[in-house]
């Protein structure tokens, strides 16, 4: 095998710099070890050199080295700079000096920057923390990055900060804030995202009045960016001119990668199918500015080193014009570095220009490698060259003007697969024709015609205007095709997040069947050189010079004297098939191992997820049924005016409750269990109904007059999930070792289902009291669910229980406190009556109502029960069986067990 020290480097660098990122003390050393003895096993596996094996080593050392040399640096200094601690410090008033150093963003009434600090300094109301002027030189900040977040208190402050931009120096008063972490398992984290962005404060401020911004007076290298910025505004500005609301925004992110004003319906149906990289500039951007460079140069006659120089110069400029992106960063990389060796005739090979943009860019900023843009940009087209020529031969019948359509876009589907499920939880069947049909079209055409009605939307209105016309015409046409074919049910199928191990045995198993079934049909191809099986190696050309390595007559890539040995021996040609076999066989296992939910092997699990002030808990039975208890919901207090609505505003069923499900390898939900029709308990149902495939909806029988609540009912109608109106006395089995008994409300039976009108289920506005309440017994254990239930509703059960002669009933193992532990609900003969192990309160972290009551912790520590609380613990988890529960939650100390 052909040794390729840059490319070996490089991949060498990035397994160091993995294994630093994923392992910690004695994990990091056997990781380090284990990478160690694989490059020693492969060369004796291949022929290659001590010297080669040994930069290869030195090369995951340095990877590793450096990883964690930049952990170390990226902590931050203002606690110490402060002294304060971490907690002392969140929450704190403080005055911050600095410059801005990111595109200044606006979204409704919030104000988004980066800022690069100079001074900070607690504010003087503090009295108890205030500093001493004496200490001014201790609070100077050596360049610490930080979030700013200003909110707009008037509509005129908007023309205040649309003054503000990158490079200015600004003075500004706010309370400090740390980033928000994770608060249920696999969720997205926040805080670790800001680490690799090198923040680690938020700076909260209201109104402009408590900023001050001065435009800086001397040339910095800010001002490069703070220009760029400018020019992109103006074309974006240009764009909106042109273009429709909804098709601007398109526009822009095909044109200039600018994605703020995309219409988040239109982002949704593209990302169903795998559409959403079309919408970023990338790789096919930069070829096509670099071709049309080149050959605007040719046609003025100029040399061929001036036209690649200029045209090296005139790459940056691009790349800063498109938002300088991870994939636009690396195609830019690429292309300088090809334009480069092009002109001093070194470097030709496409992987090594690959790695030496990979390795550029991670040695800039090391965190580019969790990037997940970055991970699929140098994926992709790492794949497209190393499995392209492998798969060309494979589709031999097609024309050739297919052909390579055909083998680019299925390369890169099967290729990016892994990273699309791993990151997104879903991945299109249609995926590959839509693919295949609308990169094409939409970057042959609409780029282009809107790319010219761009450039001459100064220079000749009509013209720039007929041309957006016709690209609006083209974009429409998309997006029906791109929403007719999103209504194909079935179409988007549901992964849970796959193991790392997982992905690259997919990786050397896709490998392995390209590669044996392209020798596999060479070989039927050559018959000449099956003749005689006992020819010397050096007849079939084993030796011949150009027949070895990369670029050879071999033509895949480096292989080339495997190939020549594998077709001249009838022997592994007849194993070859066996490889294919085993490779098909074994792709095909790992895929529906990888789509399966995970196996509950007996347990069952209830998992009390953290959505803020609100109710969603998710039951997974042992056989692997799963039911959602409500769905939480965002509260809106009062209509807001137009110019503070913000584009994309935070839902917690499509920000969290979706996500997490889908993490979770959920593809179908067999039951929602809706208790009552509270916004903050129905408000999430809306994006898990319209997002994932639910059997039945269970609800109190009734209805509320809001038209959120409505609008849930009329989508659960119009996707067939059955409603079913349950009361006191139903019961529910989803398996043998699970049973649902609802034990309220009362009086109210019957089956809505199918196409029934709304306006025939009775309405009912104080919801809280019909809440839906019933027992889970698991395994022999027993939970029990409430809702918002009141002390009404609780003495009417007790009392009906005990006109049974029933004086207690089963012992709970655990209770979830009603009503977020309101003083409204938990009486105390609630508690006498059940007398639960534990108890489960759902409230949001400084929730304005005060959840939850002390007078309600205070009975439940009466009862002796365990409190978990999703404020002070984020999702709180039971993994059940007959032996007992055990317990973990997402905050604070490892979880404990619950056992009678």
């Amino acid at each position: 095998m052909k040794e390729r020290p840059l490319l070996g480097f490089t991949v060498c660098w990035v397994a160091g710099s993995a294994a630093a990122c994923l392992c910690t003390g004695s994990g990091l050393l056997l990781s380090w070890v284990g990478l160690i003895f694989l490059l020693v096993s492969l060369m004796m596996w291949e022929t290659m050199s001590w010297k080669y094996i040994a930069v290869l080593c030195f090369s995951i050392s340095l990877g590793a080295g450096y990883w964690e040399w930049n952990e170390a640096r990226n902590i931050s200094g203002i606690p110490e700079l402060l002294d304060r601690s971490t907690a002392e410090l969140s929450g704190s008033p403080v005055e911050a000096r600095g410059t801005i150093v990111s595109v200044v963003e606006r979204d409704g009434d919030r104000v988004d920057f980066t800022m690069k600090l100079s001074h900070m300094d607690l504010l003087a109301e503090d009295e108890e923390k205030a500093s001493d002027p004496a200490d001014e030189q201790e609070k100077r900040v050596q360049g610490e990055l930080i979030a700013v977040q200003i909110k707009l208190l008037t509509e005129q402050e908007i023309t205040v900060a649309a003054e503000w931009r990158r490079g200015d120096e600004v003075l500004l008063n706010g309370v400090l804030e740390e980033p928000a972490e994770a608060r249920n398992f696999g969720a997205f984290d926040y805080r670790a995202y800001l680490h690799t962005k090198k923040i680690h404060w938020l700076l909260k401020g209201q109104g402009v009045e408590n900023v001050r911004a001065n435009v800086p007076d001397s040339w910095s290298p800010l001002t490069i960016f703070r220009l760029n910025d400018s020019a992109r505004t103006v074309l974006g500005a240009e764009l909106d001119q042109l273009f429709g609301q909804r098709h601007s925004g398109y526009m822009k992110g095909l044109i200039i990668g600018m994605q703020d004003d995309l219409d988040p319906d239109t982002f949704k149906q593209f990302s169903q199918l795998g559409l959403t990289h079309i919408l970023a500039i990338s790789g096919m951007h930069v070829a096509v500015y670099v071709g049309v460079l080149l050959f605007l140069f040719r046609r003025l006659r100029l040399t061929k080193e001036t036209a690649l120089t200029l045209t090296f110069i005139l790459v940056p400029v691009y790349v800063l014009l498109s938002g300088a992106g991870p994939s636009i960063v690396r195609a830019g990389l690429m292309s300088m570095i090809a334009l480069l060796a092009a002109r001093v005739g070194m470097l030709k090979d496409g992987l090594n220009i690959l790695a030496a943009s990979a390795l550029v860019m991670l040695i800039w900023n090391p965190y580019m490698l969790l990037s997940v843009s970055f991970q699929l940009s140098f994926l992709v087209t790492l794949g497209l060259m190393v499995y392209v020529p492998l798969m060309n031969p494979l589709l031999s019948a097609l024309p050739r003007w297919l052909k390579g359509a055909v083998s680019v876009t299925l390369v890169a589907q099967l290729v990016s697969f892994p990273l699309t499920i791993y990151y997104f939880n879903q991945f299109s069947l249609l995926s590959f024709a839509a693919n295949l049909v609308f990169v094409p079209f939409i970057t042959f055409v609409v780029l282009p015609l809107g790319t010219l009605a761009l450039l001459l939307g100064r220079l000749w209105e009509d013209a720039a205007g007929m041309l957006a016309h016709i690209t609006e015409l083209f974009n429409n046409a998309t997006f029906y095709a791109v929403e007719w074919i999103n209504g194909f049910a079935g179409g988007v199928l549901i992964w849970g997040t796959p193991s790392l191990l997982w992905v690259g045995v997919y990786y050397v198993l896709l490998y392995c069947l390209l590669y044996v079934a392209k020798l596999r049909k060479e070989a039927r191809a050559a018959p000449q050189y099956m003749e005689d099986e006992t020819r010397p190696l050096a007849e079939v050309g084993l030796n011949s010079p150009g027949r070895s390595g990369y670029g050879g007559r071999s033509g895949h890539g480096g292989m080339g004297n495997w190939q020549y040995l594998n077709i001249a021996t009838p022997l592994l040609v007849h194993w070859s098939g066996v490889i294919v076999l085993v490779s098909v066989l074994g792709l095909g296992i790992l895929l529906y191992k990888g789509y399966q939910s995970e196996s509950q092997a007996g347990k069952g699990t209830i998992s009390y997820l953290d959505i803020g002030q609100g109710d969603s808990i998710l039951i997974t039975t042992p056989s692997g049924a799963h039911i959602l208890v409500d769905g939480g919901g965002t509260l809106n207090f009062g209509q807001k005016e137009e110019w503070r609505v913000r584009r994309s505003p935070f839902e917690v069923g499509a920000k969290v409750l979706v996500p997490l499900l889908k993490k979770r390898g959920i593809h179908r939900l067999d039951a929602i269990i809706l208790t009552h029709g509270d916004q903050d308990h129905t408000g999430g149902l809306q994006a898990v109904v319209e997002d994932i495939p639910v059997s039945a909806l269970l609800f109190n029988g009734t209805i509320t007059d809001r038209e959120s609540y409505m609008e849930l009912m009329r989508t659960a109608m119009e996707r067939k999930v059955q409603l079913y109106a349950v009361h006191q006395g139903m019961t529910l089995s989803p398996d043998d070792a699970t049973e649902l008994s609802f034990l309220w409300p009362e009086g109210r039976s019957g089956e809505v289902s199918g196409t029934p009108p709304l306006n025939e289920v009775p309405l009912l506005e104080e919801q809280n009291h019909d809440s839906v309440a019933f027992r889970l017994e698991m395994n022999g254990r027993n939970f029990l669910f409430t809702g918002d239930m009141d002390l009404e509703a609780e003495e009417e059960i007790v009392g009906l229980a005990r006109q049974k002669g029933i004086s207690t009933g089963p012992v709970i193992d655990v209770l979830k406190v009603a009503h977020h532990g309101s003083k409204t609900s938990t009486g105390e003969a609630w508690l006498e009556f059940w007398n639960p192990e534990a108890a489960v309160i759902s409230a949001g972290v400084n929730n304005l109502y005060g959840h939850p009551k002390a007078e309600v912790l205070e009975r439940l520590e009466d009862h002796h029960a365990a409190i978990f609380r999703t404020d002070q613990q984020g999702e709180i988890q039971m993994r059940v069986r007959a032996e007992g529960i055990a317990v973990r939650y997402k905050l604070g100390e490892e979880g404990v067990g619950i056992d009678k």
